[in-house]
């Protein structure tokens, strides 16, 4: 895009110009629905997310008070209870095939990343996080009497120390088992998958070893092994065992890497990997970079209020989880396009704070470095405290007193 007309356009349109919507407008799609098109819905939700937009109430406040955003999305005028249907209607695949573009740019942006050194390479880490949502809302969703949740099974790009997203997600009820999820993320690749104890199931992991698929999870406690090989660990090291076994009782499975270790507080940690190729401590440094998809839970919750729910309705929930998916994708877009060095939080910060703002704007604030720099904390030199103003209003009371019970006479 000519670089000038870029530097005009305000940073909502360029971040929704960053979506390949081009489909959304069929007018096949669209029969019915002429005065909101999908485009536009999903224009509106991305926005909404964006923003952190927490209720339909707060939909029809900004959407009024702000015309630039709706020249953006191009609606004239549009009620939170159309906008609450349509989510709830609208097939999740479409979302879906969104979503799956939107990746496939990300994966054009970071064809270069190796991964993690040394020797690591690329991760898929797969995991689960859960959405709790009330119960006489959702019954649908009950997982006991107490618990009432949605699971967003994810598989997570680690494509460089700092760039990681998400590349495939399976929505579900809360009933499903990680392991189940699992089936549907874990494929054939040259990248190496890391699990928690919820994916261990010896069946499946005896598949992924016939398939030659690359994998590091951490096994349960009991579990029988029967070793054909001890191999020699580092002397001092945190690595306790580095072996070649068979998992489980009957000895049924193909032979696997068993490598166990343990952490800064002791704690010891079993490890199954069909990586042969890599040093155990290398292993252990794998697992520990599971770590990075539960920073990335936190985020989306946190960061994109994510834990706001806006419909109780299946389809209304998982559009939202796409919504969400591709509000994050979008958001790294922007900091790879800029080359910008700031967090994923403050990125998103800048797009919020200059929605309305032209991009080179944006890209102006994004570069911006403050000409006082901290000298990081110091020691300040304790000073005599000064009597504290309380003013004339406040009733205060220096020391607590024993409370006198009066008699009525």
């Amino acid at each position: 895009m000519n670089r000038s007309i870029l530097s005009q356009k305000n940073v909502l349109s360029q971040c929704l110009d960053y979506l390949p919507t081009e489909d959304l407008a069929c007018p096949i799609l669209n029969y019915n629905n002429s005065k909101l098109t999908i485009e536009a819905l999903v224009k509106i939700f991305v926005t909404a997310q964006i923003q952190k937009w927490e209720s339909y109430s707060v939909f029809d406040i900004e959407l009024r008070a702000k015309k630039e955003l709706m020249k953006c999305i191009d609606v004239e005028s549009i009620s939170s209870s159309q906008l609450s249907r349509r989510i709830n209607e609208l097939d999740t695949a479409i979302l879906q095939k969104l979503f799956l573009k939107v990746v496939a740019q990300l994966n054009f942006h970071t064809r270069s990343m190796v991964g993690l050194p040394p020797y690591i390479g690329r991760l898929r880490i797969v995991d689960a996080t859960r959405l709790g949502l009330p119960a006489f809302l959702s019954s649908w969703a009950n997982v006991s009497k107490e618990n009432t949740a949605v699971k967003m099974h994810t598989r997570l790009i680690v494509a460089s120390p700092d760039v990681h997203y998400p590349d495939k997600i399976v929505p579900s009820n809360g009933k499903v088992q990680d392991h189940e999820g699992g089936d549907i993320l874990i494929e054939v690749s040259d990248e190496t998958y890391v699990m928690d104890r919820g994916y261990m199931d010896f069946y499946r992991m005896n598949e992924w070893i016939k398939k030659d698929i690359k994998c590091v999870i951490r096994l349960r406690d009991p579990f029988k092994i029967k070793v054909l090989e001890e191999y020699e660990v580092p002397t001092g090291s945190n690595i306790k065992r580095d072996a070649k076994v068979i998992l489980g009782a009957g000895a049924k499975m193909e032979p696997i890497r068993l490598v166990e270790f343990e952490d800064e507080k002791g704690r010891l940690y079993r490890l199954a990997t069909t990586r042969w190729d890599l040093e155990a401590q290398y292993i252990s440094e794998v697992y520990k970079n599971r770590w990075i998809i539960e920073l990335f839970f936190k985020w989306i919750k946190q960061s994109l209020r994510f834990v706001k729910i806006w419909s109780t309705k299946p389809q209304g929930i998982w559009n939202q989880m796409f919504i969400a998916m591709i509000t994050y994708l979008i958001t790294l877009i922007v900091k790879l396009n800029t080359k910008s060095d700031k967090t994923m939080l403050d990125i998103l910060k800048h797009i919020r704070a200059y929605i309305c703002n032209s991009w080179k704007q944006f890209t102006a604030a994004l570069a911006y470095k403050p000409k006082k720099t901290s000298k990081g904390r110091q020691k300040i030199p304790e000073k005599p405290k000064k009597d504290v103003v309380y003013g004339s209003v406040a009733l205060i009371v220096d020391k607590r007193k024993k409370r006198i019970k009066k008699k009525i006479k």
